[in-house]
């Protein structure tokens, strides 16, 4: 599948709950697209001044597009994420995030042309970031790895990304379907 039609469907996917914002630069390095979601759940009494509780959910999204995932390329992500999305975009610069902050997820996408070597395979499905906020109290951040082998077609994640992989593997699918009917109709056009 060719990989700018992979990223449009993905990002056509990403856009019903997500922000998507384009060419987003993190420290010099340019990304394809940037997602943000938020959401925001609260149970009150009778009117919104008798809130009993809320709480904020987010999500971060990266996207990139790679030739092939690499050692460098993962330690890299593991820095942005560590250094700059969970201090800045989670905690805002702050010691901790705002209140009634639940949970922020930290995710990458990385569409690749080459599939990867088994190793990194290895690397990305057990990748594992976690920190918690005052023991829990201010939430969570989780990063999420995503890597789509666009050669083999085959999708790739860390444990704490495994339920997107049915959304990713889907594309693939809608993509072979849309072919043979592509096909089809060009045949009973001829």
């Amino acid at each position: 599948m060719e990989m700018t039609e992979y990223f449009e469907r993905t990002l056509d996917k990403y856009a019903g709950a997500f922000d998507i914002y384009r060419n987003y630069s993190i420290n010099q390095r340019q990304y394809p697209a940037y997602g943000y979601f938020f959401s925001l759940g609260e149970k009150y009494v009778l009117s919104r001044k008798a809130n009993l509780w809320s709480i904020r959910s987010y999500e971060h999204v990266l996207f990139m597009q790679e030739e092939a995932v690499t050692e460098k390329l993962l330690e890299e992500l593991d820095s942005v994420l560590a250094g700059y999305m969970e201090p800045q975009m989670v905690r805002k610069g702050e010691k901790y995030p705002e209140k009634d902050h639940m949970y922020s997820y930290l995710t990458f996408v990385i569409l690749c042309r080459k599939s990867p070597e088994q190793e990194i395979i290895r690397r990305i499905r057990h990748y594992k970031y976690e920190k918690s906020y005052l023991m829990n109290f201010r939430g969570h951040s989780e990063g999420h790895l995503i890597c789509v082998d666009l050669e083999q077609e085959k999708i790739y994640t860390n444990r704490a990304a495994s339920g997107m992989k049915k959304m990713f593997e889907k594309t693939f699918r809608e993509n072979r379907k849309s072919r043979v009917g592509n096909a089809d109709a060009f045949e009973q056009a001829g």
